[in-house]
C-alpha cells in the first residue's frame, strides 16, 4: 500500500500503488458528474462518456474500440453523481499503449456529429431498459425524493429531452468546463516504476496547459420528510426506506458505515435479512446502503415483497431501526461486528479492480489513500455510544422519507 504520488507542471495529480502483478490499470478520475448539469444539460456527464470513445483528434471509433481490445485488455467508464472514471486494465507491457489512448479520450475528444445520433439511440436504450427494472429505478426516484429541485435528485442517465437537444458543442463544452488538470487525477497499480510513468505522462500531456477550474456546488437545502406511493404495473411492491445522511468529509460516516453493515450490509446475517426473510420469509432481497457525498450523505433500506406483506414488511424494517435507537450494542455485538467488517474489508482487498477504482475516487477527493492498517484502525475507533448517536439521528421516524410502488 505504499503508494507515489507527483504532481505535473499543469496541475495534473497522479498516484500509482505499486502491485506484482503481470496485470496493470491506469485511468483519469475526474470531479465532475451528474450533480454539475445545468437543467437543460441533465444526462450530458453520461453522454460525454460514452461519446469520448466515439472519436478523437487522432482517431476514429473503430480504431478506439480496438486498440486495448487487440491485446486483451479492457477499456471501461462510468458516471457518477459526482465522479466520471475512464480506465483500463490490461498486460503491464501495454501501459504506454493504454496511457496513450487514455489521455487521447479524455483530452482530445471531437464528439463527430455522425456518432452522435447513433449513440444517442444506444443511450435511449439504456434508459429503456434501466425504467423496465423496478428495483434499480427506485434508487432514482428516491434520490430524487430525497433532494427535490436540488441538482443531486435527478438521475444520471438524464432524459430524452435533454438528450435530443445535445450535439458536438454541448459535448466539447462540458469537456472544457471539467476535464482540465486540476479537476482530476491520473490514477494507475501495477508492477512499472513510477519514473517512468511519470516521464510519459510528461511527454503525453506536454501540450495540456494549466487551468483554474472553479468547481462550485450547492449543498442541498432542508427537505420535509414524506411518504410517496407510486403506481406502478410491477409483481412486486418496492419499498424504500431512509434519510440525507453524512458527507465523505464526516468522521461519524464511520460509525454510520459498521451500523450499517450490521443492519444491512453484505452478511447473509445481517439483522434486516434475518428478520425480513429468514424468520417470516417476506422477502428475496432486503439490504441497507450508504452514499456519501461531498456535502451530504443518503441512507436507505431497499425491499421487494409481495404487495399483500408490504405493510407487514415495512412495520419489520421500522422495528429494526427503532432497536438501534432504543438500544446500545453490547460490547460483545460491537467486537462481533468490528470482526465482521475488517473480514470483509480484507477480501474486498482482493478485488483487485476494486482496490484500484477506490485509490483514484480517494486521491480525488483526499489527496491521500488510506492503508488497510488505517482504515481497520478507524473501525477499530467505533464504540456503541458513537453507533447509537447515529442511529438516533438519522433513524429518528421524523427524519426518514419513504418511496414505494404499488
Amino acid at each position: 500500500m505504499e503508494y507515489t504520488t507527483h504532481t505535473l507542471a499543469n496541475g495534473l495529480r497522479m498516484v500509482h500503488l505499486p502491485s506484482e502483478s503481470p496485470v496493470a490499470y491506469c485511468g483519469f478520475a475526474v470531479n465532475a458528474g451528474a450533480r454539475d448539469e445545468q437543467p437543460s444539460e441533465y444526462g450530458l456527464a453520461h453522454f460525454v462518456e460514452h461519446m469520448i470513445f466515439k472519436g478523437t483528434e487522432r482517431h476514429r471509433a473503430n480504431y478506439i474500440l480496438n486498440r486495448m481490445e487487440t491485446v486483451g485488455g479492457e477499456l471501461n467508464a462510468y458516471t457518477t453523481k459526482e465522479e466520471t472514471f475512464v480506465y483500463s486494465l490490461f498486460m503491464r507491457e501495454h501501459f504506454q499503449r493504454a496511457f496513450d489512448l487514455l489521455v487521447d479520450l479524455v483530452f482530445h475528444s471531437t464528439f463527430p456529429e455522425v456518432q452522435i445520433a447513433k449513440e444517442t439511440d444506444v443511450i435511449r436504450d439504456e434508459i429503456s431498459s434501466y425504467e423496465d427494472s423496478p428495483s434499480e429505478l427506485i434508487f432514482d426516484d428516491f434520490e430524487n425524493l430525497l433532494f427535490q429541485g436540488h441538482a443531486l435528485g435527478h438521475n444520471i442517465l438524464g432524459d430524452e429531452n435533454c438528450l435530443s437537444a445535445f450535439g458536438p458543442e454541448s459535448g466539447r463544452s462540458f469537456m472544457r468546463r471539467f476535464y482540465t488538470p486540476d479537476n482530476m487525477v491520473f490514477f494507475s497499480m501495477g508492477n512499472i516504476p513510477f519514473s517512468k510513468i511519470v516521464k510519459w505522462a510528461e511527454g503525453l500531456m506536454s501540450d495540456i496547459p494549466a487551468s483554474a477550474n472553479r468547481l462550485s456546488r450547492q449543498k442541498p437545502g432542508p427537505v420535509v420528510p414524506e411518504s410517496r406511493l407510486l403506481s406502478k404495473d410491477t409483481h412486486q411492491a418496492h419499498v424504500m426506506i431512509g434519510s440525507r445522511a453524512y458527507s465523505m468529509f464526516d468522521d461519524r460516516r464511520i460509525s454510520l458505515f459498521l451500523l450499517n453493515n450490521i443492519l444491512g450490509g453484505p452478511g447473509m446475517n445481517n439483522r434486516l435479512n434475518l428478520s425480513l426473510r429468514e424468520h417470516n420469509g417476506l422477502v428475496y432481497n432486503v439490504e441497507s446502503n450508504i452514499a456519501s457525498y461531498t456535502d451530504t450523505g443518503v441512507f436507505s433500506v431497499y425491499f421487494g415483497t409481495d404487495p399483500k406483506n408490504r405493510k407487514r414488511a415495512m412495520h419489520l424494517v421500522h422495528r429494526e431501526l427503532d432497536k438501534f435507537r432504543t438500544e446500545k450494542l453490547s460490547e460483545r455485538q460491537l467486537e462481533a461486528a468490528k470482526k465482521q467488517a475488517l473480514g470483509q474489508l480484507g477480501v474486498s482487498v482482493d478485488n483487485r479492480e476494486s482496490l484500484f477504482l477506490n485509490l483514484g475516487k480517494s486521491f480525488l477527493h483526499y489527496n491521500r489513500f488510506d492503508s488497510m492498517e488505517e482504515v481497520f484502525e478507524q473501525i477499530q475507533g467505533v464504540t456503541a455510544e458513537s453507533i447509537w448517536q447515529v442511529a438516533g439521528e438519522l433513524f429518528d421516524p421524523d427524519r426518514l422519507f419513504t418511496l414505494m410502488y404499488d
